[in-house]
């Protein structure tokens, strides 16, 4: 049901140096139509994207320095997915795209897998190996694109389809049932070491009677370590999700951090991003009471993180998991901050493993950066509920300001 199967990239981070990522949590509208969903306004969708990856062509300030950019599930129009790719021309090399596609069908999808068919082989045989058997082309298809500038200026783009839909997409017509993606890659990146794998929303939390998703990255992750003493670097996550703290997402951040059962090396030091869209999403269907926003990122407890709750992020260990959670607001923002590089990381160090450099709001079809003020805000610690709470993982501060840096000195105190 899950092939993972690994696509080599020619990336060459800065030694030494984090990564820096720009996490976009914006907004979508999905209306159903014809029992399928698609987007009710995908212009205003398509100049919200030009307007980030723009900002991020710009490079203001240390932005010049973003390794990957994080769009949400369900954003990009597939009439806009060649202006999209110009501007990722655009981008310096080494840099990683990943977006959501607006729904589409699968005779779409398979033409997108042939015009890349050098990158995408494996999945268009797949999806090939379908629509012979039977599964007909007007499936609707949720998918995601990765997009890569590699280190010598040559463009590759993947894609790789939801293998399982959330509530709103299952359907008792099987002409409108959600085609399910079989082919997943484990992006190899030389010669930096990293790798980075990409799933769309329920994949992270879907399994079967027979196998779990999240599993069988474990078991590939830990593949890769025993073999190569390499491990999964980040395993990002694309989310239009009206529910992004269900206890479902919670319990596999249980199981893949826990080593409850057996030790997972290949995964002790993952980094796992959730890019959700923002509160201003509106998607026919929603749960009462649905709750977009709130993108995360989660990693193992034995990183150290001090508490901290501001407006617009706080910190926590995901309600007593395993994890410590970097939590962001609701409202529509681009997140840049880095991600930690373990293996180039010395342990007597006092380095903080990850900073958040900026936050942005929209304003007017801008960006505006928060100013420290508006990002220290009202600030208080929260209160520690166990003495495992205490254990905490990476600091986090802005650079941006000696006002905030005293601030965060403060709450150490």
């Amino acid at each position: 049901m899950f092939q993972i199967v690994e696509k080599k990239l020619s990336l060459r981070f800065p030694l030494r140096q984090h990564l820096h990522a720009l996490t976009c949590q914006i907004p979508t509208s999905l209306e159903r139509h014809n029992q399928v969903y698609r987007l009710a306004n995908p212009e205003r969708n398509w100049q919200t994207i030009e307007s980030v990856m723009r900002l991020a062509i710009a490079g203001h300030g240390n932005l010049k320095k973003a390794n990957f950019l994080f769009f949400p599930e369900s954003t990009l129009p597939l009439n806009h997915l060649r202006d999209a790719l110009d501007l990722i021309d655009v981008m310096h090399p080494n840099t990683v795209t990943i977006i959501g596609l607006g729904p589409i069908n699968l005779g779409d999808y398979k033409g997108l897998l042939q015009c890349f068919a050098a990158d995408n082989q494996e999945t268009l045989d797949s999806v090939l190996e379908d629509i012979n058997t039977g599964d007909v082309e007007t499936l609707p298809v949720n998918c995601c694109m990765v997009a890569v500038k590699e280190d010598d200026g040559r463009l590759r783009v993947f894609f790789e389809a939801k293998s399982h839909p959330f509530v709103g997409e299952e359907n008792l017509d099987s002409d409108h049932y959600l085609y399910r993606g079989k082919i997943f890659p484990l992006f190899r990146c030389q010669p930096s070491c990293f790798n980075f794998m990409a799933l769309i929303c329920i994949d992270y939390a879907y399994r079967d009677l027979y196998q779990s998703n999240i599993n069988v990255i474990i078991e590939k992750a830990n593949q890769l370590f025993f073999e190569t003493r390499q491990r999964l670097d980040l395993l990002a996550v694309i989310e239009c999700n009206p529910k992004p703290e269900h206890s479902a997402f919670g319990d596999v951040a249980n199981g893949f951090y826990g080593e409850y059962l057996a030790r997972t090396p290949g995964v002790s030091d993952t980094v796992t991003l959730f890019c959700n869209c923002s509160d201003e999403t509106l998607c026919a269907g929603s749960p009462p009471g649905a709750n977009f926003g709130h993108s995360s990122v989660l990693i193992h407890k034995n990183h150290k993180l001090k508490p901290i709750d501001r407006a617009e992020y706080s910190t926590d260990d995901f309600a007593g998991r395993p994890v410590c959670r970097l939590r962001f607001g609701a409202a529509t923002r681009l997140y840049y901050f880095s991600l930690p590089f373990f293996h180039e990381l010395d342990p007597r160090a006092t380095r903080t493993p990850i900073k958040v450099h900026a936050v942005f709001r929209a304003d007017q079809g801008h960006w505006i950066r928060l100013s420290s003020d508006e990002l220290t805000g009202e600030t208080r610690v929260p209160e520690v509920s166990s003495p495992k709470a205490s254990r905490k993982i990476f600091s986090i501060e802005e650079g941006a300001s000696a006002n905030t840096r005293a601030v965060a000195r403060s709450h150490k105190k």
